[in-house]
């Protein structure tokens, strides 16, 4: 049978997707064994089951009959649907646009139902963030790429987006199974819910917050938890994100000033995308770090991060992340635009410009990782340096 969603909780099964081809034995007992009471099936696309027997004419079928088991259907089982299909990052960042800008307007209206006092229920979410950790199990460079480029108007929403996509990146990278990958994406995708409760004056603020404001953007962690756990659907995990995802590993984050291990996992991973997420974002009172120097500015930082954590996310979004600013062996500067996976230490790069004649040169677009290329990446720059305005054209082009 092809079943097109599943009875109860998104969280109360092990499966990633609610709609797949019931055609292993495991999965029917999977089913059973997490207490799974209704299923809904799509007989357009499965084996229907058999029509129930027609009682004699004139004699009812006895009260708490048992039903007739269906017959067997001679027919091939329907196909199983296949994985999720690797692609390069210039296929995929067309599709990783439009689900940025689908997840980001649900989200703003996820936002509006808070503000009218609706209950937040994050099953509605579920769509979401299947289709941002889809996509970057197609590319994980792409989504998060092209969520980096917000503007003013749709910032909070957008850092949502971006944040999912890099705890399903960071999820993957430590291994863990596809439950709790969509777990630590949900609490990416709804970690800043509490903003929803903040004044507009403060939250849409164009400029740098005064020290009261921040105080009052400070209680957003404590009020998203309170959203969450008075609404559905939600587990521990989630709610702690949405709590802790400002502590830091040395005690000096808040609400509650914990410290390393006191942390929950889920929050500790939450802390590192939400940090690169708002430090690499371009805002109206100052220019986003290209994320190369970004991610050495984090690794730099004493009692900010779980190291270990830390280094598993520079792995989850590449050793020179996408529109990073890059020195070549040959004395060129270029922005990294592509990562191929058999080589991240040499991905494909946007030459543009001289470092030692200060001098801009005739764009180029080179593969490092090929056996002509001769030149290799020896170091991260700064664009301040150069005077360089936003890099994005370049990855962009």
């Amino acid at each position: 049978m092809y079943l097109h969603r599943l009875g109860g909780s998104w969280l109360d099964h092990p499966f990633w997707r609610g709609a797949f081809v019931l055609d292993d034995p495991k999965d029917l007992d999977a089913i059973r064994e997490h207490g799974i009471e209704e299923i809904w099936i799509d007989t357009s696309r499965g084996l229907d089951v058999a029509p129930p027997p027609e009682s004699a004419p004139g004699v009812p079928a006895p009260e708490n009959a048992a039903p007739e088991s269906a017959a067997p259907i001679a027919v091939r089982a329907a196909p199983a649907l296949p994985a999720v299909a690797h692609a390069c990052f210039l296929e995929e960042i067309e599709r990783a646009r439009k689900v940025c800008q689908d997840s980001s307007v649900a989200i703003a209206s996820l936002f509006q139902d808070i503000r009218m006092g609706r209950i937040v229920d994050t099953s509605h979410a579920l769509p979401m963030v299947q289709d941002i950790a889809d996509s970057v199990s197609r590319n994980p460079r792409a989504l998060i790429s092209i969520a980096r480029l917000k503007t003013q108007d749709d910032y909070t929403y957008m850092h949502s987006v971006a944040v999912c996509g890099l705890m399903v990146a960071l999820g993957q990278q430590l291994g863990m199974d596809e439950r709790l990958v969509r777990e630590a994406g949900m609490a990416g995708l709804v970690h800043d819910l509490g903003k929803a409760m903040s004044p507009p004056e403060v939250l849409n603020k164009p400029g740098a917050l005064t020290e009261e404001e921040f105080t009052i953007m400070k209680r957003h962690p404590v009020q998203g938890w309170q959203l969450l756990r008075e609404g559905t659907q939600t587990t521990e995990s989630v709610l702690d994100v949405a709590l802790h995802h400002h502590e830091k590993f040395d005690g000096s984050g808040y609400p509650h000033k914990l410290h390393g291990e006191g942390i929950g996992h889920f929050a500790r991973m939450g802390a590192i995308c939400d940090v690169y997420d708002a430090i690499t974002s371009a805002r109206c009172y100052k220019a986003g770090w290209e994320p190369g120097h970004a991610v050495r500015q984090m690794s730099s930082w004493t009692g900010h991060f779980d190291r270990r954590l830390l280094e598993a996310f520079i792995r989850s979004i590449g050793i020179y992340p996408i529109g990073s600013l890059v020195r070549l062996e040959s004395g060129r500067l270029g922005v990294v635009c592509e990562q191929i996976s058999r080589s991240l230490l040499r991905p494909v790069v946007h030459v543009f410009h001289s470092a030692r004649t200060n001098l801009p040169l005739p764009p180029q677009r080179i593969d490092l990782a090929l056996p002509g290329a001769h030149d290799r990446i020896v170091g991260i720059e700064n664009p301040v340096k150069w005077g360089f305005g936003p890099l994005d054209r370049y990855w962009m082009a």
